[in-house]
């Protein structure tokens, strides 16, 4: 099950609203990877110093505690997922629970300790760190070293639910790529915000100018949502 619903709360509206101030979430037009032109985006990228960083770490840490999901250690895939389990583990420590975290890389080490792996040896029950899912390679990939190292991949959190169908070979599937990896791969799914937040957000009177996008979001999902 995913352990946020669709219906809004406080602190998924000031996770979006965080996300708009940093400039990390943007309206225009943007195209995906799926090459859907989106009337928004965002952009992880943006929390690009340490107060970014520790605020958005904070928001996970508070969303995973919430969702009595049980779990051991956190797993950061490459590159983004590295930055956010380690910042993710320091907030968890901060707030008493101390949990060890590790990473891949993206080329095996030929030289030192060698290996992909990097960091706590995968034990227990895992959750995946990750930004934005969209085909949910990285999280296969992930699960497949987790299983392989005899933990359970227990939980993927991310910071996004675009609560939209994944396409492969440009076909739209029925699913999303967070609906797969609860059918498929028997995870939880702990999103901080998803794109029913994202739009209560925006028919919030605090919104401003920014609720005439609200229009095109909804077309958006009406058009491409599960």
């Amino acid at each position: 099950m995913n352990a946020h619903t669709s219906r809004a709360d406080a602190l998924a509206l000031e996770f979006v609203g965080f996300a708009v101030d940093t400039q990390a979430l943007r309206f225009g037009s943007f195209k995906t990877k799926a090459g859907r032109l989106s009337p928004y985006f965002f952009n992880a990228g943006e929390f690009h110093d340490g107060a970014r960083l520790g605020k958005l770490a904070a928001f996970y840490a508070r969303r995973l505690l919430d969702s009595g999901v049980a779990f051991d250690m956190l797993f950061g895939p490459a590159y983004k997922g590295i930055v956010l389990a380690a910042a993710v583990a320091i907030e968890l420590a901060r707030l008493g629970r101390n949990v060890p975290f590790a990473y891949n890389r993206k080329e095996a080490k030929d030289h030192g300790e060698g290996g992909l792996l990097v960091g706590a040896p995968l034990a227990g029950r895992v959750v995946v760190i990750d930004d934005v899912i969209s085909a949910g390679t990285s999280v296969r990939e992930s699960v497949g070293w987790i299983r392989a190292a005899g933990a359970t991949p227990a939980a993927l959190a991310i910071a996004l639910d675009r609560q939209e169908r994944a396409a492969e070979a440009g076909v739209d599937k029925e699913h999303s790529a967070v609906q797969y990896v609860i059918s498929e791969l028997g995870m939880q799914v702990v999103a901080i915000a998803t794109l029913a937040d994202l739009l209560q957000y925006l028919s919030h009177a605090g919104a401003g100018a920014l609720a005439t996008h609200a229009p095109a979001v909804a077309a958006y999902r009406d058009r491409y949502g599960v």
